[in-house]
């Protein structure tokens, strides 16, 4: 592995492709998880915001593995030696994945055991072991069992009458080893338990009746295990283990090949439940005979094998956080601000003709974007309504509106991403509910998928006709919207409105490219643009002009954009790059990247905006944008970026960039070996977070 001191410094020529200036994206991908992990450590943050980190965390790794995993299986199998800017082979990534993801595993339930469910049970809430039950609570489960659980569970024999079951992906299942015979006389052997989702993970114990406190949880999984043997009467129950396989989520569908995108994501979403297995976990008390056996059935090695020490879905446990109702125990609530020229009831078409406007999610409210659809869909000098829609969530009142727009006659047009990851039969539903309406449901272009952000409204204004835009680096979601930080910015500007209009000409009818004014847009523009924009910065500093990059997204690994940053540090460039996530690309390498630094901000709220600063010789042009610098963004998907030309809200969100880099609290700083160092330091004498100043900031401003 390349270290600091391995390149001599100096501006003549080296090959910027040598595999060790790249740091591999799936071990990337894992020290971001770690990172979300350890947030579960930290005293800082409240307890049970720390039991909500843990959670997200077992949900990242589960989709790791369901996508990012598979692919390299895949791989494998087929002999693939194809490699990333890193030079490893499918083998070799999947080799340090399985070693690093164990270690991650086994962290995971070490706080939780050791960490977090003791510090929960010192402030009464508590998830109560089988052999701490007392004889109340022990009736009052049994009683449960019986009447709740028995009804609804199925065990299977295994026999040859009875194979080994098809199981779900990421169900919660169990292996029970079974001695008698049966009610035909044959000798027991193995037996499979499926526990239906529908069923709640945890159970919490009713006060009255079992003498519970008002927060004590006994996991489902404690119950079935402790009543296996009234599943299979007459016999005796000799081990009773959990299990859940993990498998390919990832959606194929030939574009090319079917006639009706919809009815062929349709056809393709039951698949998902049923895909090559990739992992097995599994209780780490399970004897090996049982173990080998399961991986024998899920044709998995022993390096697929994770076993757990406590439930084998940890992600069921948000449960506990959703029910307990302590808030001293979560972050403090806010309400988000509006400003000035946004206040509720204003006319949202007159306040967007004074000036852009930009909000800030989610330290400025969401609602200001949804209204803005309502009187759209109500005004009657609104013509038409076209919209990019990729995640919304089940009840949207942005979608309402627009159904209400198309049943009242506008043209009402919508771009669907039926293929945005794990949300495929929300959006299948909401097409065929928009289509119902009356509205012009497109699916985007066959090969990309459509991940820009943008609303556009025709209004009709005496003799002219206007167009009014919302431009976003965030999904049309009200509740990510106060989860994730994002940009969204309205405006009349002619140059920008024309911009859109062409966008979605592009993406509902055929024709040719045509030439944009403002936007960038991929797969065309916006990759050839940011080399062109890093290398001016280039030529800046070697002329002795001002420069400096700033660059803040959730990935970084397309190779080009990494090797023109290299480039530009080699030219005397400083660089300061925010990576929420994934980041292929090595810091602090003399002669290479010793001009670039890079951090990731890990906080309440999931990092979301992505932001291009270039300081032009002292007149900087700032972009937003729904993509990240990933090969997909920019040649896979339709993305636009959107220059802040208000010169005020060029500064704000220059502010905002500083808070960013000045974060001392919630930063983490990128390593040249790809190890990550917190800078967050107890006792700090200037403690700064980004996060929360910005909480702050727009609390004072309203």
């Amino acid at each position: 592995m390349l270290d600091k001191s391995s390149k001599s410094p100096g501006s003549g020529v080296m090959d910027l492709k040598q595999p060790d200036l790249y740091i591999n994206r799936e071990l990337s991908h894992l020290e971001f998880t770690w990172r979300v992990l350890l947030q579960s450590e930290d005293d800082s943050i409240p307890l049970l915001e720390r039991l909500r980190f843990l959670c997200i965390a077992s949900t990242i790794l589960d989709e790791f593995f369901e996508i990012r995993v598979a692919g390299f299986k895949q791989k494998v199998d087929v002999g693939s030696s194809q490699s990333g800017p890193d030079n490893l082979s499918p083998a070799d990534v999947l080799k340090t994945i399985h070693a690093r993801a164990k270690m991650l595993v086994k962290r995971q339930y070490q706080i939780l055991n050791e960490v977090v469910l003791p510090r929960l049970a010192e402030h009464n809430i508590r998830a109560i072991r089988r052999s701490d039950w007392t004889e109340k609570q022990e009736a009052w489960l049994r009683k449960f069992f019986h009447d709740e659980l028995l009804p609804i569970l199925s065990p299977l024999g295994l026999d040859p009458a009875h194979p080994f079951p098809r199981m779900l992906n990421k169900s919660l299942n169990f292996i029970v080893s079974l001695t008698g015979k049966d009610a035909f006389g044959r000798n027991s052997g193995l037996a499979v338990v499926q526990v239906p989702r529908a069923l709640p993970r945890i159970i919490r114990l009713p006060e009255e009746e079992t003498g519970a406190g008002p927060y004590d949880f006994v996991f489902l999984s404690s119950i079935i295990h402790a009543y296996a043997d009234d599943l299979f009467h007459g016999m005796s129950v000799t081990g009773c283990y959990q299990f859940r396989v993990t498998r390919n989520s990832d959606l194929f569908v030939d574009e090319e090949e079917v006639d009706d995108l919809l009815r062929a994501v349709e056809g393709e979403l039951f698949s998902r439940h049923y895909g090559d297995t990739v992992r097995l976990e599994i209780a780490d008390n399970c004897p090996d005979d049982l173990v080998e056996f399961l991986l024998e059935q899920f044709g998995l090695t022993r390096d697929d094998l994770y076993q757990v020490d406590g439930p084998v879905n940890l992600h069921r446990l948000i449960d506990i956080v959703d029910t307990v109702d302590r808030p001293d125990l979560k972050f403090p609530s806010f309400t988000p601000s509006r400003p000035a020229q946004l206040i509720a009831g204003v006319d949202m078409f007159e306040s967007i003709r004074k000036g852009d406007i930009l909000l800030h999610h989610p330290f400025e409210s969401f609602a200001p974007v949804i209204e803005f659809v309502r009187q759209a869909a109500s005004d009657p000098n609104v013509l038409s309504i076209k919209q990019t829609l990729y995640r919304t969530g089940a009840d949207s009142a942005i979608v309402d509106s627009l159904v209400t727009a198309a049943r009242g006659g506008k043209e009402v047009t919508v771009v669907i991403e039926l293929r945005a990851r794990f949300d495929e039969e929300a959006n299948v539903k909401l097409a065929n509910r928009l289509q119902e309406a009356g509205a012009h449901v497109v699916y985007g272009i066959v090969g990309y998928k459509t991940h820009a952000k943008m609303l556009l409204v025709v209004r009709r204004e005496g003799r002219r006709l206007n167009n009014y835009v919302h431009l976003s680096t965030g999904n049309y979601h009200s509740r990510t919207a106060r989860l994730y930080t994002d940009y969204g910015m309205f405006t009349c500007d002619k140059a920008i409105g024309e911009d859109v209009h062409s966008v979605f000409q592009q993406l509902t009818s055929l024709g040719k490219v045509v030439k944009l004014n403002r936007l960038l847009q991929s797969p065309f523009t916006l990759h050839k643009s940011l080399l062109q924009m890093i290398q001016r910065e280039a030529d800046n500093a070697t002329a002795g002009k001002a420069a400096r990059i700033i660059i803040k997204v959730n990935a970084l690994i397309e190779p080009q954009l990494i090797q023109a940053l290299y480039a530009a540090s080699r030219a005397g460039v400083d660089i300061d790059l925010v990576v929420r996530g994934i980041c292929s690309l090595r810091p602090g390498l003399i002669g290479v990247s010793d001009r670039i630094r890079v951090r990731s901000v890990i906080g309440r709220f999931l990092e979301h905006t992505r932001i291009y600063y270039f300081e032009n010789d002292g007149t900087p042009e700032i972009y937003c944008s729904s993509a990240d610098w990933m090969e997909r963004n920019m040649y896979r998907r339709v993305e636009i970026a959107y220059p802040i030309l208000d010169a005020s809200l060029r500064k704000r969100v220059y502010k905002d960039l500083q808070h960013y880099l000045k974060d001392n609290l919630q930063a983490w700083v990128l390593n040249t070996d790809g190890s990550y160092e917190r800078l967050g330091v107890k006792g700090r004498a200037h403690p700064f977070s980004a996060q929360q100043t910005l909480l702050e900031t727009l609390a004072e401003r309203s």
